[in-house]
């Protein structure tokens, strides 16, 4: 007997389909050691499923007019307004983690916005890329971004607005380099997309690298933006290629 992978996870782990719909589409489910991507794949009714649990966002810095989360991969930063009971400044995708900035005053969002338009927040991104990555690269590439109700995909283009992002190697590990990615542009996916673009896709970046892993390797480091300036640790999960993180300076 075969039945819809959501379907057979909610009844093994007594949850509404909706719930178990959200834990598939958040990258939290795996079968025989592989994330599940569809939720109405169908499956055996006797499939066992491994679910890894969501973190909490974890605050950074709250004061009246601005509150700094470090935001778990997993997690769609829009519901984070409802619990914090604040507005997003900036978002991650899904599948990234690192700083989100929520906004509590209007007029300071104003300023805010006024400053990503005038590119003087400083984004820093730390990320493993697929490879072996041994000097410094900037990569000045346009990115066209296409939009739909339900996603968005992008794609380096000459009909596209300009993007700029640089990569710093810092550490390697077998074929795997972790990076620094460093962009004064803020377009649709641009680092995943001009890592792919150079032949070092993102590890687990399944829509640009069409690399699988139990999670996307992109961490917001680091958001600096009037005389704010925020830094979110890296989880656990950066520890799973033998990288040495302990002395990282950065």
């Amino acid at each position: 007997m075969q039945d819809k992978a959501y379907k057979i996870l909610a009844r093994q782990e007594k949850i509404s389909n909706n719930a178990a719909k959200e834990l598939i589409d958040s990258g939290l489910v795996f079968v025989n050691g592989k994330k599940l991507l569809l939720a109405r794949t169908l499956m055996s009714e006797n499939s066992r499923f491994v679910i890894t649990k969501p973190q909490k966002a974890r605050l950074i810095f709250e004061d009246d007019k601005i509150i700094a989360l470090n935001k778990p991969f997993g997690k769609v930063s829009e519901d984070l307004e409802r619990e914090f009971k604040a507005h997003l400044l900036n978002r991650l995708d899904k599948e990234t983690s690192g700083v989100v900035l929520l906004y509590k005053d209007e007029a300071f969002r104003a300023s805010c916005i006024e400053e990503f338009k005038r590119q003087r927040v400083k984004k820093c991104y730390l990320a493993i890329v697929s490879g072996i990555l041994c000097d410094e690269i900037a990569i000045n590439e346009p990115i066209l971004t296409k939009k739909t109700r339900q996603s968005a995909y992008s794609k380096v283009s000459k009909e596209g607005l300009e993007a700029k992002t640089t990569l710093t190697p810092l550490l390697v590990s077998g074929k795997k380099t972790l990076v620094k990615a460093t962009i004064s542009t803020g377009r649709t996916h641009q680092i995943r997309v001009h890592c792919a673009f150079i032949k070092h896709g993102i590890i687990g970046d399944e829509k640009y690298a069409k690399s699988r892993a139990k999670r996307m390797f992109l961490h917001s480091f680091e958001l600096g933006i009037f005389n704010y300036h925020f830094r979110a640790n890296l989880d656990e999960s950066f520890n799973d290629f033998g990288f040495d993180l302990k002395n990282l300076q950065i």
